[in-house]
């Protein structure tokens, strides 16, 4: 079964779309707010999010935020019809459609089924992700250097996953510790981090002094290697 995350704050329309999306098949978590999202996120795996762009603690995009530093899942945003302008933020920060209220359930359901269907043609051939010479198995959960399998720790596995999602972006450490936020019980904090981004350039890099797969973007935060686009 589908399972959507959808965090909105107005009581009345999250109960008519959790109940048509719940007749359409779909496994619904509803969050009131980002705080709640964020405790969501950590506790299950989304196949895809609706997001409404203002909330009590917060927005739509720091929740889209977290979501594509974790794994890139379809993101749709609500939003009202002044805020058309805002939304294009979230279409640069990777979300991939948006809804202006008031919307009619078939029209979202119909984004909704367009958007899956993308990502599942797009993932049908992902098995293995490619972060310059090191191979990632998804299915298997196992990384590869050289034909060679590198054993890595849960949260150095997430960590390289992010950095991979996001090959040639420049992220930020709070984007980071987002995308590993609480991840499998235990606290990453900004000391931490910096340990873990160590011990992972030692086991991926062929010169972990010199990186060229992880390097700092001083001031700001990591740059994952550029894509390659030869496979």
């Amino acid at each position: 079964m589908t399972r959507i995350l959808f965090v909105e704050d107005d009581k009345i329309i999250a109960s008519g779309l959790c109940y048509s999306l719940t007749q359409e098949g779909y496994s619904v978590t509803h969050c009131l707010d980002v705080e709640s999202a964020k405790e969501a996120i950590q506790a299950d795996q989304f196949a895809l999010a609706i997001l409404d762009l203002y909330l009590p603690d917060g927005n739509g995009y720091d929740i889209c935020r977290i979501l594509k530093a974790n794994e890139d899942i379809p993101v749709i945003f609500l939003t009202a019809n002044d805020d058309e302008v805002n939304v294009v933020m979230g279409l640069d920060m990777g979300a991939d459609d948006y809804i202006t209220k008031p919307f009619r359930i078939k029209e979202l359901l119909s984004r909704i089924k367009s958007v899956l269907r993308r990502y599942d043609k797009k993932e049908s051939s992902k098995t293995r992700v490619h972060f310059g010479d090191v191979q990632i198995d998804v299915v298997q959960a196992k990384v590869f250097k050289n034909d060679r399998e590198i054993l890595l720790t849960s949260l150095e596995y997430r960590l390289l996953l992010i950095f991979a999602n996001n090959a040639g972006r420049v992220l930020s450490r709070n984007q980071l510790l987002d995308g590993l936020w609480d991840f499998a019980g235990d606290f990453v904090n900004d000391n931490t981090l910096t340990v873990y981004i160590k011990r992972l350039r030692e086991k991926i890099e062929d010169d972990s002094q010199n990186p060229t797969l992880i390097t700092t973007v001083r001031g700001i935060g990591y740059k994952g290697g550029e894509p390659d686009a030869a496979k």
